[in-house]
């Protein structure tokens, strides 16, 4: 009987000394959830792979990418510009408060930007480079090897 319990009381020890010794995890607070979708927002499908227009209703370009921040606001636009089919096309970063939402027929939503297409053309070209998971200068060399880690936030 003293085995017994010698036995059921050793197991207990190990079991509690071996749960308190698991590995805590890291993280932030406990995830938050929204009982309904802030006023005025619009989802990234308005924005991801849209034409571009100037105010003289010609287009100028499509959105490639959209840049966030590690606070979560969007900071530039990447724009497909030029070429035929997606060849001979440049891709160039733009603000994104430098592209304005309108209406047109119906109420359709289109994308307005102050500048030309070959202005855009112009600009210094972008390139993706899926190694370092970023965009980068067109003529910078690109990365090689595995992709970088991402930052602890």
């Amino acid at each position: 009987m003293k085995i017994l319990a010698y036995t059921a009381l050793a197991l207990a020890l190990a079991t509690t000394a071996a749960s308190a010794q698991a590995p805590q995890r890291k993280g932030g607070a406990a995830a938050q959830t929204l009982t309904s979708v802030p006023a005025n927002s619009w989802t990234v499908n308005n924005w991801y792979k849209q034409n571009i227009y100037d105010p003289s209703d010609n287009n100028i370009g499509d959105i490639k990418d959209v840049l966030v921040d590690r606070a979560g606001k969007i900071t530039a636009l990447i724009v497909g510009v030029g070429g035929f089919l997606g060849i001979g096309e440049k891709d160039v970063a733009v603000p994104f408060n430098a592209v304005q939402v309108t209406t047109k027929d119906n109420n359709k939503f289109y994308l307005v930007m102050n500048a030309t297409k070959d202005a855009l053309k112009a600009a210094k070209g972008l390139k993706y480079d899926r190694n370092a998971t970023t965009w980068m200068a067109e003529d910078a060399p690109a990365t090689t090897g595995s992709p970088t880690p991402r930052p602890n936030r």
